[in-house]
């Protein structure tokens, strides 16, 4: 125990703070307030640092803190053990409102965490959507397997809204650049290849074809909007021309199988096609067509939850 005499105890206690500043500045923590309160319950110093797992002479310290913080004296200490004094009577009082204004603080935060986590709301932009988020997807289910996901499947640009907005938790876009008021991070690559049905006399040429001749086909376009179509419009100065416009990814890659006309796509897209002939790659000499698929969230907002978790996954 500690054997200082009681005059010596009331004259630190004596050693007052001023009123101003920050509250945190005049108000003890959490845990000072919870030792207070065991030693008020335990009626020992000693007591009350084995029930908060700490040492003694730590116990004691913090207590001769608090009570130069409040300039007060809270404790009297003799070898018969720890009794508090009238006014530390009053303060653990007040000390155990706060606590227990504390504990329900920590339990709405966490029923909070517990409502952001079970749910998670993902945009994607279709060539993402169809080829890569389902395996990512199903990665996530097995670690979190009570978190409910929804998927908004659109063009980057309308994904790129839809994050602004706050009706997706995260997005995955494919254009050129970064919409403004978004940060991101790359998280794979990608390329668009031209591809047509194998009747169409594209595949049967040898020599590659140019800028020139491909911006003067009408080809099989997604829409605008698109991360395709961005990307295929700046390689081509904005000169693509379309011979139909369609959505999806799988609309445009159906209507190059069925002899339609030439199709830009991914090549995540015409794995499958590609290695049983349905449709075959046409190559292009002198066009930039290589692209990065992205996260994006708001700026300034880290993923948290079941979105971190997501975007931790497509970098595995």
């Amino acid at each position: 125990m500690d054997d200082r005499g009681e005059g010596a105890e009331r004259a630190e206690a004596a050693e007052t703070v001023t009123s101003a500043g920050p509250l945190a500045h005049r108000v003890p923590d959490l845990g000072a307030l919870e030792l207070l309160l065991a030693v008020a319950r335990l009626g020992s110093l000693g007591g009350a640092a084995r029930e908060m797992g700490i040492s003694q002479p730590a116990a004691s310290s913090r207590i001769r803190s608090m009570e130069r913080q409040l300039g007060v004296a809270l404790v009297d200490r003799s070898p018969r053990g720890s009794r508090l004094t009238d006014t530390g009577a009053l303060v653990t009082d007040w000390a155990r409102r706060v606590v227990e204004a504390a504990a329900a603080f920590d339990a709405g935060a966490q029923a909070l965490r517990v409502r952001r986590d079970s749910r998670l709301r993902v945009a994607a932009s279709m060539t993402i959507a169809e080829y890569l988020l389902p395996g990512w997807l199903l990665a996530l289910r097995a670690q979190r397997p009570d978190t409910a996901v929804s998927l908004l499947a659109g063009n980057s640009t309308v994904v790129a809204e839809r994050v602004l907005s706050g009706e997706a938790d995260l997005g995955f876009v494919e254009g050129v650049s970064v919409p403004a008021g978004l940060d991101s991070a790359v998280i794979a690559h990608d390329h668009l290849i031209v591809v047509t049905a194998p009747g169409h006399p594209w595949a049967r040429r040898r020599r590659a074809l140019e800028a020139g001749e491909l911006a003067a086909t009408p080809l099989i376009l997604r829409e605008e909007g698109s991360g395709t179509r961005q990307v295929l419009d700046a390689a081509l100065g904005g000169l693509a021309r379309p011979l139909i416009e369609l959505s999806s990814t799988t609309a445009v890659k159906a209507a190059a199988v069925s002899g339609a006309g030439p199709a830009v796509l991914s090549e995540l897209a015409v794995g499958e096609e590609l290695a049983v002939r349905r449709l075959v790659r046409v190559p292009v000499d002198g066009v930039a067509l290589a692209r990065s698929l992205r996260a994006v969230w708001p700026t300034g907002h880290r993923p948290v939850g079941p979105a971190r978790e997501l975007l931790s996954l497509t970098r595995t």
